[in-house]
């Protein structure tokens, strides 16, 4: 084992015992049943940590992510994990949550090679051209930060369609959408207003979001 993997393992050590100092209980609670009240689906990005960002502990997030939070309907593994968090951990809010200095986001803007990850990014293309009169119109210098807004607004459109959370709708089940975005420079997170919990005003919420996209951005 490399230097650069056993300083994990320390750093495991005294985190395990920092916690059972400052909350003797901690880990016997982690061993009950998990039954949060939240799903977050974020972006991989390193520098975007569910739980840190919302001061929420182990055990009271259920996390999704993935290059640039998308979620389409032939994703079965982000798809899997909606089902297991809406039907199984009965989880009352689901967020999608984007951040600004997104590179999926960027590349997709720029249209810039980058790989495999190139045909993910497709999904993100998709939001860039149904949007593109509003980004021509939109300063280049934010057009990133505009773009990720409307991509985490887009992606709230995809949860709420899909089969898992129809059906919850439909059986009465509590279920909230939102959409949000994550500020690197201050730590912030950012609400798209885009917030719902069923069918009926999903289209004029949508649309009154998407209205409000580009006030002032945090990267």
């Amino acid at each position: 084992m490399t230097s650069d993997l056993t300083i994990l393992f320390e750093h495991n050590r005294e985190w395990a015992a920092s916690m059972v100092q400052t909350r003797p209980t901690f880990f016997t609670d982690l061993l009950k049943q998990q039954s949060p009240r939240y799903m977050w689906i974020g972006c991989s990005d390193s520098r975007v940590p569910a739980n840190q960002i919302t001061g929420l502990d182990p055990g009271e997030v259920f996390v999704h992510r993935n290059v640039a939070n998308v979620v389409v309907p032939t994703d079965l593994n982000c798809l899997s994990t909606i089902q297991y968090a809406v039907d199984m951990l009965k989880v009352e809010h689901i967020m999608v949550v984007g951040h600004y200095g997104c590179g999926g986001v960027q590349a997709a803007l720029r249209g810039v090679r980058v790989g495999l990850a190139d045909n993910w990014l497709r999904h993100v293309k998709d939001v860039r051209d149904r949007h593109a009169d509003r980004l021509e119109a939109t300063p280049e210098i934010h057009r990133a930060d505009v773009l990720c807004e409307l991509n985490a607004i887009e992606q709230v459109m995809n949860v709420a369609q899909t089969t898992v959370v129809q059906d919850a709708w439909a059986r009465g089940q509590s279920l909230t959408l939102h959409g949000w975005v994550y500020g690197l420079r201050d730590g912030h997170l950012h609400d798209m207003h885009m917030t719902i919990d069923g069918n009926e005003k999903m289209d004029a919420v949508y649309r009154t979001a998407v209205a409000g996209v580009g006030a002032p951005c945090q990267s």
